[in-house]
């Protein structure tokens, strides 16, 4: 790769470390009901309230607080499916488009309500403008809101003590999306706006073919609508999916340089300022330099390869922005559980579509889901200083809390769930004739899309490596099923640590207690996350790309 594309790479990266430290101070500020923003929007915060029927004072236990979680999703969910299966009665629907199958309908509502955003559809051809912005938009917006929640809850496990409470859903809910997500998504919609995003209710425009050959009358159909509001907030609350069924390759979806660098930045930016936040509020801001200090380790080195691998390789690149962009896309895309694309995964070189499949296989905790990719890392961190603690000797201890066994009992889960739901998945369509049916490419690169599949669902990803038919009642099914797993599965073990660790008396450090501040404990995180990895997917990966890059090798 070009010199000029490692400089692309390196500004990129100095531009996101530069954005940390302020949007993280004040994300911190406004989540605590602090700041001019949260004074100036009180008044409407506590209208919603009031509008709710929410009591913003009621302080939650860890079991009060998932119920009101899940009961939430749970109603986003069946109003986008109802949404979709109806359709055709909605009113913003120029281009007549009709329902869609129950079962399509399940997989993408579920997709949508967990942050995962796997699309078995083409955007532009499926689905019209009242369910995009009434269905799609506004749970990018909650399940984002969602991820942050849960975050902020298990920092009140840290931070309070004794403590039967972790906090209002609602009122977490409320301010992430209100003070977080809303003014993001307006800057960035309208910045995309102005690039050439296309953001209107008219219906598909059509332009006069130029083949000379073509019939006078003949025209192509050239498919628009609200997609610069969708495509804010899909990037910045690592939703991904896309208004266009290329998605960010699309000209109408990221038309220029400059919005490339926009969206390709909003990827990662809450999730990475959201690192500094975690050390404001927890009072140590050590403690979310570490952290982010893990992510950028483990990140950095996969992405060198994903460029080095893919030099040369023009094949499913959007040459608008050339090799350099698109191999930083997918690894940022995968890093975080955003899932968007300006490439096609699927023509990447084995070793360059390894490396989106481990980012995710990791448990989709570098940088991760906003929210969602922080909390799943303390929960390795918790893993950490309890290895640490055996080491040494000593009760292990993390943030002033001892780590006992119903934190690892809890904490085993909430690793464990993604994992197992990625190797069952992908052994049961391996095995089934209907999930064999839906691979176009045989032998291992085959494999390898059954388990980019699941990977991408079973880690609230949502992109797609191609050249499988997902869109059939078993793979919207299993797929779904997958993505369930895969996010409540860890939510709510992460709240029940957060219930056990509120009720705990904090304890000042003692002396020979792991630093969890500094390079060993970063070392030790890190070494955590990848040995799980490695152990749970290295056979899988085996079959998949490192054997295609085996037999390329032998070919060359």
């Amino acid at each position: 790769m070009s010199v000029n594309g490692w400089l692309q790479i390196a500004v990129t990266l100095a531009l996101l470390l530069a954005l940390v430290k302020p949007l993280g101070a004040a994300m911190a500020a406004v989540l605590e009901g602090r700041g001019w923003l949260a004074r100036w929007l009180a008044p409407l915060e506590r209208g919603l309230y009031r509008l709710s029927g929410v009591r913003a004072d009621e302080d939650m236990d860890w079991k009060a607080y998932t119920m009101a979680l899940l009961a939430f999703n749970a109603l986003g969910l069946a109003v986008v499916m109802a949404l979709q299966m109806l359709q055709g009665l909605l009113p913003l629907n120029p281009d007549g488009l009709p329902g869609v199958s129950p079962h399509l309908a399940f997989n993408t509502a579920t997709s949508f309500a967990t942050n995962t955003n796997w699309q078995s559809y083409g955007g532009e051809t499926t689905l019209g403008y009242a369910v995009q912005m009434l269905g799609l938009t506004v749970q990018n917006f909650v399940s984002a809101a969602t991820g942050i929640a849960v975050l902020l809850a298990l920092v009140r496990g840290f931070t309070r003590a004794r403590a039967a409470g972790v906090g209002n859903f609602w009122v977490d809910l409320v301010r992430s999306t209100l003070y977080v997500l809303l003014p993001l998504s307006l800057l960035l919609a309208l910045f995309l706006a102005s690039q050439g995003v296309v953001q209107t209710f008219r219906g598909a425009a059509e332009a006069q073919v130029l083949d000379p050959g073509a019939a006078p009358e003949a025209v192509q159909h050239i498919a628009r609508g609200p997609a610069a509001s969708q495509v804010a907030i899909k990037q910045l609350g690592t939703n991904g999916g896309g208004f266009f069924n290329v998605n960010s390759a699309h000209p109408l979806e990221n038309p220029t340089p400059l919005s490339n660098l926009a969206e390709l930045l909003s990827i990662l930016l809450i999730s990475a300022a959201l690192c500094y936040s975690f050390g404001r509020m927890v009072r140590d801001r050590r403690q979310g330099w570490a952290l982010l200090a893990a992510m950028f380790v483990i990140l950095v080195p996969l992405l060198a390869l994903a460029c080095v691998s893919e030099s040369g390789n023009l094949e499913g690149k959007e040459t608008r922005f050339g090799v350099a962009q698109s191999s930083m896309w997918a690894t940022f895309t995968t890093a975080a559980s955003n899932g968007s694309v300006n490439s096609m995964h699927d023509s990447y070189t084995p070793l360059g579509g390894l490396v989106p499949m481990v980012l995710m296989q990791l448990g989709e905790v570098v940088f991760g889901g906003v929210g969602s990719g922080l909390y799943g890392m303390l929960v390795f961190a918790i893993v950490a200083v309890f290895v640490a603690g055996l080491m040494v000797g000593r009760t292990p201890e993390y943030l002033g809390k001892k780590i006992e066994a119903f934190e690892m009992k809890m904490a085993s889960l909430a690793i464990l769930a993604p994992c197992l739901t990625v190797l069952v998945g992908t052994a049961v369509a391996v095995a089934c004739a209907p999930g064999r049916a839906g691979v176009l490419n045989p032998g291992p690169h085959g494999f390898s899309e059954i388990l980019y599949a699941f990977s991408s669902a079973g880690n609230n990803n949502g992109s797609a490596f191609a050249g499988l038919t997902a869109n059939t009642p078993f793979y919207n099914l299993t797929l779904a099923v997958a993505m369930l797993v895969a996010r409540y599965g860890v939510i709510v073990p992460v709240l029940a640590i957060a219930g056990s660790l509120a009720r705990k008396k904090s304890v000042p450090a003692s002396s020979g207690t792991l630093p969890t501040h500094g390079p060993l404990f970063v070392a030790l995180l890190v070494g955590t996350v990848l040995l799980v990895g490695a152990l749970t997917f290295a056979p899988a990966l085996a079959l998949g790309p490192i054997i295609e890059h085996l037999q390329l090798l032998g070919h060359s």
